[in-house]
C-alpha cells in the first residue's frame, strides 16, 4: 500500500485494523466460530458414522440370543442386537445434545466492544461482519441478543463442553461393555471377537488386547478432565469480562479433536471388524439359572427357585432339571423355556410375545 512495514501509515493498527472492535468481543467471537466449525465439520460426521455402524451391527446381530447381565451377574436373556441397538441410541442422543449445545455457539459477541455497550462501534458494523462470517462458514451465526451475557459469561462454551462430557461418558460405557463381552479368549465371557490390531503381549504369544477401545477410553478420560477445566474457567468471569477464555478454548478444542480422531479410529478399526461368537452365546444362555424366571408365573416363585437351586447344586441345566421333575407338560415347558421368546415383551408361552 506504499507504506513501510511496521509503520502506522497508511494503515493504523488501532484506527483502521481494530476499528469498531475490541479483543473483548473479537476473541470470544473467534472461539465460538472455531468450536462450532470443528464440531459441525469434524465431530458430528464421525459421530453419525459411528451411530450408523452400531445400527448395522444391531440389525446383523439381532438373531443372536445371549444372556443378559445385571450387577455383572446372570440375568434374563437378551438379543445381542438389542444391546447394540441401545448403544446406537445412546450415540444418537449424544449427538442430539451436542447439536443443541451447538446452537448456543451461533450467538456472537462481536459488536459489544470493550464492556458490552458497543462504544466506538459504528451502528450496523457487527451485523454486516457476522453476515459475512455466516456466509463463509456456512453457519447460522447471529449477533448476541445481550452482549453483557456474551462477554461477561461464557455459558455457551460451558454447555458445549458439557455435551462432550456426556458423549465421553457414553463412550466409556460402550467401550467397557465391549471389553467385557470380548474378554477371553477362553477364560472370559468370549461373546464377541474384536479385530486384532497388534500383538498384545511380548511375553504371552497369541494374546490380543482391546487396544483400540482402551485408547478411546483414555480419550474419554481426557475429555471429562477438560470439561472440568472449561467449567472452572466459565465460573471465573468477573463483571464485564471473562479472562479465562484461552484455557477454555484450548481444552474445548482439544476435546473436539480427540473425540473426532478417537471415534473415527474406534469405528474403523474396532466396530467394523467386530464379530459375534454365536456358539458361546448359546452355551451361556443354556447354562444360565436365569432361565427359571419365566417358570415363576406358571409354577410359582418358590418352585422355580428350587429348580434353580437343584440345577446349580447338580451342575445341570434348568431345562434338564425341569424336565426331570415334570413340573409342566414337556411341550409347554419347552415353549416357556424358549430363550428367544424371553427377549420380547410379555409372558413366554402365552402367545402374546410380540415386538
Amino acid at each position: 500500500m506504499g507504506g513501510e512495514v511496521g509503520s502506522k501509515t497508511p494503515v493504523h493498527p488501532n484506527d483502521h485494523v481494530n476499528r469498531g472492535q475490541s479483543s473483548n468481543d473479537v476473541i470470544p467471537t473467534a472461539i465460538h466460530v472455531a468450536v462450532a466449525e470443528s464440531i459441525k465439520g469434524g465431530l458430528l460426521p464421525v459421530l453419525m458414522a459411528c451411530q450408523k455402524e452400531l445400527e448395522a451391527k444391531s440389525a446383523h446381530f439381532d438373531h443372536i440370543v445371549k444372556i443378559g447381565r445385571t450387577h455383572l451377574q446372570d440375568a434374563t436373556p437378551v438379543r445381542l442386537g438389542q444391546e447394540f441397538g441401545g448403544y446406537a441410541r445412546q450415540m444418537e442422543l449424544a449427538r442430539a445434545r451436542i447439536e443443541q449445545a451447538l446452537a448456543g455457539l451461533m450467538e456472537l459477541a462481536l459488536g459489544g466492544t470493550a464492556t458490552g455497550t458497543g462504544l466506538n462501534a459504528v451502528v450496523g458494523f457487527a451485523p454486516k461482519v457476522i453476515a459475512q462470517l455466516a456466509e463463509e462458514t456456512n453457519l447460522p451465526l447471529e449477533e448476541a441478543k445481550n452482549h453483557f451475557a456474551a462477554q461477561g459469561g461464557q455459558d455457551a462454551l460451558v454447555a458445549a463442553s458439557g455435551s462432550l462430557r456426556v458423549l465421553a461418558v457414553t463412550l466409556t460405557k460402550i467401550g467397557n461393555d465391549l471389553r467385557w463381552l470380548a474378554s477371553g479368549p477362553r477364560c472370559g465371557l468370549g461373546e464377541l471377537h474384536l479385530p486384532p490390531v497388534q500383538p498384545g503381549s511380548s511375553i504371552m504369544p497369541g494374546k490380543v488386547n482391546p487396544v483400540i477401545i482402551e485408547s478411546l477410553l483414555q480419550v474419554a478420560v481426557q475429555v471429562m478432565a477438560n470439561d472440568w477445566a472449561v467449567a472452572i474457567g466459565g465460573q471465573a468471569g468477573n463483571l464485564e469480562l471473562n479472562v479465562m477464555l484461552p484455557v477454555m478454548a484450548y481444552n474445548l478444542l482439544q476435546s473436539v479433536e480427540l473425540l473426532r480422531t478417537g471415534i473415527s479410529n474406534f469405528t474403523e478399526k474396532c466396530l467394523q471388524g467386530l464379530a459375534a461368537n454365536e456358539q458361546r452365546c448359546r452355551e451361556l444362555v443354556e447354562e444360565s439359572l436365569a432361565l427359571c424366571t419365566p417358570l415363576a408365573p406358571e409354577i410359582g416363585y418358590d418352585r422355580a427357585a428350587h429348580i434353580a437351586h437343584l440345577a446349580y447344586e447338580s451342575g445341570r441345566t434348568v431345562r434338564e432339571v425341569a424336565l426331570e421333575l415334570e413340573v409342566l407338560p414337556k411341550e409347554k415347558l419347552l415353549k416357556i423355556l424358549n430363550a428367544e421368546e424371553m427377549t420380547r415383551p410379555g409372558v413366554p408361552g402365552s402367545g402374546g410375545n410380540k415386538e
